[in-house]
């Protein structure tokens, strides 16, 4: 059923994916699956083992049995999450503190209800001896014991006898008898339906409809106790499938639901059960990769796996049988085997020694296709660079410099953490303001603007400007950083110039860095009556996101909150469609892990957007990821509309020069014959100027307004 390719052909190094599985096969792994775009491109297995072969998944049932059979039940109807447990578990009804266990407590390990595990001390105590993880569990004394020999069954002993160490939704503590009861109300839930138990909801549901063979798949220790009426099947383990079979799983709830053609689960439903599910996350103070829980699965809403984006979801056993999908790169792991490294805690083994080294085989490459218009651009020698703003006595200059061109023909712009222009001022400011007169390559004059919207506070702890934009004589600004710790923006307005600002009494503080798309003096040359900005959505300015946000208000209200409105989809014939429910908003742009911050400029001569990009660095271990004041890359993307197709001009990983975290295309400074333009940039946080040349496609042909005598000169196009 699986086609095979090239990782090549799907971004990745197939090299690097070798010299990994090398690393992993070291490491006691036995099966290592790698699909991308629906098409296996790496596969691997030990001796004796083989694509038909099912390996025990340990835990990773908790996601494939639990949060599956959990889905299916919310998809027909028959549950809800938020749901008392004792809805389904009668004997819980009359329970002071059981009966407040919720549905979506069982099944994110906030139930309070005590694991089956051995003790810490236990554990050291039992490797010693040399016993394996099913002797040490057999062998356990009381109702621990009991739940893993199953006397007289795990459903019983759960229900009856596993305490409650916390009040419920207070804490996280992970629970195997938390998930069986988790089992026990799916299978109750669905007492009037189709499907008895879980074995037969997920056969006729998922299973078939997949096309995965019977000998591919099997789960519940082979097992089905009968309690109550009920046929209950294992969801916390038990389960053994292929890798492939994993991997159909997987592949079903990224593309929404959807299985060739057919739609088996609504798209809603599988979200609700892969994003963070608001409970309690795990301590990390040992274990500092420990995820949060979606219902039934592992999410990194927060990036806790810090080099894989942050739609992806997980399901992980003991051993470190693993399954990690990333809807934003169509991409699946499924690796099987024992523990990768015994001396690390379980989630830190897993980052270190499989996440990052499959992210770090992904080849460096716009995820954008290359322009239809420009082939690139040509920047002027790093010799040129005009560089100003240096600093006060400690030489620590200014960055950030978003520009506006104003109806006086000035560019007004606004710094942060520094002294503004020469001469620089005698404190340091965490914002301040600024004027730009002149030309590059006249002669510039720029002339520091005081204001009482200026703050001393520096870093995450102060505003600073995200972006400016001169509309019929008024100057708006919105800054990031406005919550006083790194995120949420909000929006003032001046009626001098800068030099005193209204604030708005609301924030964005699903936004950390609003940028409002550029056009020319007093904002004239503006394709409609709105005023666009873009966003990476996310709250925080010092952390990359895997998506932009496009936002629009009619530029009559941009003081009014209820007037925006969020670009959900975009249809065939790239006609946007629009909510006021921030709720709704789609993706504008898709880079996982990329989207920082960012400036758009509209090119006259070619009538096409111009969107710098910073790429924030992809080490790990940087204290700040957006920090590429010294050394980076950037991304320049065109389209002919706001909302796109959004094509590739330019892309780098590593500039020949620090990029800075913030740059633009002052409008004011693009030559008339559509080639000549300048990048203002906060590298080595100074006010940099570099002269850029955009070079065309010698076949395309434009009509354009404005450079159909350049193109007739220039390519001799008729």
């Amino acid at each position: 059923m699986w086609e095979e390719s090239k990782p090549e052909e799907h971004g990745l190094n197939g090299a690097a994916l070798d010299l990994l599985w090398q690393s992993l096969h070291a490491r006691q792994t036995r099966t290592f699956l790698v699909v991308r775009h629906g098409q296996i491109i790496f596969e691997r297995y030990t001796d004796g083992w083989f694509a038909e072969r099912r390996h025990y998944t340990a835990s990773l049932a908790k996601a494939l049995v639990g949060g599956l059979s959990l889905l299916l039940a919310i998809d027909g109807g028959y549950i809800h999450p938020n749901e008392p447990a004792c809805k389904y578990i009668p004997q819980w009804q009359n329970d002071a503190v059981k009966s407040r266990i919720t549905l979506r407590h069982l099944a994110t390990h906030t139930s309070g209800i005590a694991d089956a595990e051995l003790t810490a001390a236990e554990r050291a105590q039992a490797l010693a001896a040399g016993q394996s993880s099913t002797e040490q569990h057999m062998t356990l004394p009381g109702w621990k014991g009991q739940f893993w020999r199953r006397e007289p069954d795990p459903f019983t002993v759960s229900r009856d006898y596993a305490p409650l160490l916390f009040e419920p939704g207070s804490e996280y503590a992970y629970s195997n008898p938390g998930m069986a009861m988790l089992a026990y109300a799916v299978t109750a839930s669905l007492v009037n339906s189709p499907w008895p138990d879980l074995r037969t909801l997920l056969t006729e549901k998922i299973i078939e409809p997949l096309g995965i063979e019977d000998e591919e798949w099997s789960i519940g220790y082979g097992e089905t106790h009968t309690l109550d009426g009920l046929p209950l099947v294992a969801n916390w383990g038990g389960g053994n499938f292929t890798p492939r079979a994993v991997a159909h799983i997987a592949q079903l709830l990224m593309q929404d639901g959807i299985w060739q053609g057919r739609q088996l689960l609504h798209p809603a439903r599988v979200r609700e059960v892969l994003v963070f599910a608001e409970m309690p996350r795990p301590d990390r103070s040992e274990n500092m990769n420990a995820p949060g829980s979606g219902l039934g699965w592992y999410v990194n809403d927060d990036s806790v796996w810090p080099t894989v984006p942050r739609d992806a979801f997980a399901g992980a056993g003991a051993g470190h049988q693993l399954l990690l999908a990333v809807p934003s790169l169509d991409l699946v792991i499924v690796r099987n085997g024992e523990m990768l490294d015994d001396d690390l805690p379980f989630w830190t083994g897993v980052e270190r020694h499989l996440f990052r080294p499959v992210m770090e085989t992904f080849l460096a490459q716009s995820p954008s296709p290359s322009s239809p218009v420009f082939s690139g651009i040509e920047w002027g020698p790093a010799s040129s660079i005009v560089r100003l703003a240096g600093g006060g006595k400690t030489r620590d200059g200014s960055d950030n410099w978003p520009m506006t061109w104003a109806g006086d023909d000035y560019l007004y712009t606004a710094y942060g953490d520094g002294y503004g222009f020469d001469p620089p001022l005698q404190e340091k400011l965490g914002l301040g303001f600024g004027v730009v007169m002149g030309h590059p390559q006249t002669g510039l004059t720029c002339l520091n603007i005081r204001s009482d919207g200026e703050n001393r506070q520096h870093g995450r702890r102060g505003k600073k400007a995200s972006s400016l934009l001169m509309l019929n004589g008024l100057l708006y600004l919105w800054v990031r950083n406005a919550d006083g710790d790194g995120r949420s923006s909000q929006l003032a307005w001046s009626l001098d110039s800068g030099r005193s600002w209204t604030w708005a009494d609301w924030y964005f503080p699903d936004f950390g860095y609003l940028a409002a798309i550029q056009f020319g003096p007093d904002y004239a040359e503006a394709r409609d009556g709105y005023v666009y900005l873009v966003t990476p959505d996310t709250a925080s300015a010092y952390e990359a996101a895997d998506h932009f946000v496009l936002l629009r208000v009619p530029r009559t209200q941009l003081e009014m909150r209820d007037a925006y409105e969020f670009l959900v989809s975009i249809d065939d014939a790239n006609t946007p469609v629009w909510s006021t429910d921030i709720g709704e908003r789609g993706s504008l742009f898709t880079h996982p892990g990329k989207c920082g911050r960012s400036s758009i400029s509209y090119h006259t001569p070619s009538g096409r957007y111009l969107w710098w990009q910073q790429l924030p660095s992809a080490d790990p271990t940087s204290g700040d990821r957006a920090d590429t004041r010294y050394a980076g890359g950037f991304a320049v993307y065109d389209a002919p509309e706001p909302w796109g197709p959004w094509t590739t001009v330019f892309f780098t990983e590593q500039w020949d020069v620090g990029p800075g975290e913030s740059g633009c295309f002052p409008v004011k400074w693009m030559a008339a014959d559509g080639r000549t333009l300048f990048l203002v940039f906060s590298g080595n946080d100074n006010f940099s100027v570099r002269e850029g040349v955009l070079t065309y496609h010698p076949n395309f042909v434009q009509n354009w307004r404005g450079v159909k005598h350049f193109f007739q000169e220039s390519y001799g196009i008729a």
